[in-house]
């Protein structure tokens, strides 16, 4: 399973945090809420009933008292409901008689004993507030405040709390969002500038004074990317004036060798043998310092410029005697904006790749989408093995890249140099198997290469 990356960590944690400090305020906030008003609602019903109460007893001082005159009497409201329990009989209003099956046992066993008391209870309209009062030996009077209004008013303030809550889980998601973005940014400008190095560009720099927090970090980076840089250039101009030395002598032997090749018919067969074995290593010595001159350049932007690549790519087949038909291209012009010299040797060095080492070439398709455009370079051999396509664009790869796929023979630059040009189209190129056998070397190309 993928780990999160550090910006949705950073959100998550926020919402988190958020959401525990919500939860937790809103929780408190309501249960103080609800004791607080329970306890005001509670003592509120107990002033009132300890009044009717003593209207009651006054009531029911006479020899024969009316005891539902009495309860009548009483101003209880809409909300307070009371019964008299006289002598073992219940007596109450027509609406409320009902109600003394909802007085808890217990309750009535308290008044009974003489002593006043209270208990939360639960009607069929909702929760309640029971009240006992004794006011003789042989006569109690009952109150059900029913409490419907207050449970209303919890319940709509649960809702508003548990709203806010949720607000500001959302407010801590979004703050935590923005805070990561504000983190990552920096890091955000240290990928794209290994992007840019990665590429080629070795000009992309961090700026320190842009984040105080990462300068050392920056100092760091930019100190790494000159010493990258210098040693870049070193090679280069190593690679460029040993190949510029070694033209000279390279020129003469060739011109030797020349001779001796053109006089081998006069030698004997192990002379005649040695000089074309000579011919054929100088020109071999004179490749791979054309290859190591062509790596030197390499640094240097592509001149773009409108070519119809498949026009291009049939000149380069006839150039290499191969069939101009193995090259499938749309009917229609196909004309990029590429280096036409570099993209020249794209194509000869993997035509050379394929007929040297990959049985042959079997096709180049051109092709074109919405998303790019493409060329595939199909041969018949038997492939590039998975560990070798991640090393086979290495500049002196051979082994077992180069000698599973034919002879082994060339200095391993070919591909490396293939590399570099699509790279500085703003390209890639990849190898794969090709459906049937053999490897397929395609070559993305963006719509307007930079």
């Amino acid at each position: 399973m993928r780990r999160p990356g550090l910006r949705a960590r950073v959100t998550a944690g926020f919402a988190i945090a958020a959401f525990i400090v919500s939860a937790t305020v809103a929780l408190l906030s309501y249960q103080l809420t609800e004791n607080y008003l329970l306890g005001e609602r509670e003592r509120s019903a107990l002033r009132a009933t300890a009044i009717e109460a003593g209207i009651v007893k006054a009531g029911l001082a006479g020899s024969n008292p009316d005891i539902g005159a009495v309860l009548k009497a009483l101003d209880t409201g809409g909300k307070r409901r009371a019964v008299i329990y006289r002598d073992g009989t219940w007596y109450g209003r027509n609406a409320d008689f009902g109600i003394k099956s909802t007085i808890p046992a217990n309750l009535q066993a308290m008044v009974s004993s003489g002593q006043a008391g209270a208990q939360r209870i639960r009607t069929d309209t909702g929760p309640a507030l029971a009240i006992g009062v004794p006011l003789d030996d042989s006569t109690s009077f009952y109150v059900i405040d029913v409490m419907q209004e207050l449970d209303r008013s919890l319940q709509v303030l649960a809702l508003i709390i548990t709203l806010v809550a949720a607000a500001t889980t959302a407010a801590g998601a979004a703050l935590g969002w923005y805070a990561a973005r504000y983190v990552v940014r920096p890091l955000t400008n240290v990928v794209a500038a290994a992007d840019n190095i990665s590429a080629g560009d070795l000009t992309a720099r961090l700026d320190p004074s842009a984040e105080p927090d990462l300068a050392r970090l920056a100092a760091s980076f930019n100190k790494m990317v000159d010493e990258l840089s210098a040693r870049v250039q070193r090679d280069r101009r190593f690679a460029a004036d040993v190949s510029h030395e070694l033209r000279s002598p390279l020129q003469t032997l060739s011109a030797a060798t020349s001779v001796l090749t053109r006089r081998a018919a006069g030698m004997d067969a192990k002379a005649a043998a040695a000089a074309h074995l000579v011919a054929g290593e100088v020109q071999r010595f004179e490749d791979l310092v054309t290859d190591l001159l062509e790596l030197s350049r390499s640094d240097q932007p592509a001149s773009l410029e409108p070519v119809d690549i498949a026009a291009l790519t049939r000149s380069v087949c006839r150039t290499r005697g191969v069939d101009t038909a193995k090259v499938q291209a749309p009917p229609d012009d196909v004309v990029w904006r590429v280096d036409r010299r570099r993209f020249q040797q794209i194509l000869a060095n993997l035509i050379d790749n394929a007929e040297a080492h990959g049985g042959g070439l079997h096709a180049i398709t051109i092709r074109e989408t919405s998303q790019g455009r493409y060329l595939d370079i199909d041969d018949d051999g038997p492939g590039v093995s998975p560990p070798d396509r991640a090393i086979i664009f290495d500049r002196f790869v051979r082994g077992r890249a180069a000698g599973a796929r034919g002879d082994g023979d060339g200095a391993g630059l070919g591909l490396a140099i293939v590399h570099q040009h699509v790279t500085a189209h703003g390209g890639t190129i990849t190898v794969t198997d090709r459906p049937g056998g053999g490897a397929r070397f395609t070559i993305a190309l963006p719509t307007e290469p930079t």
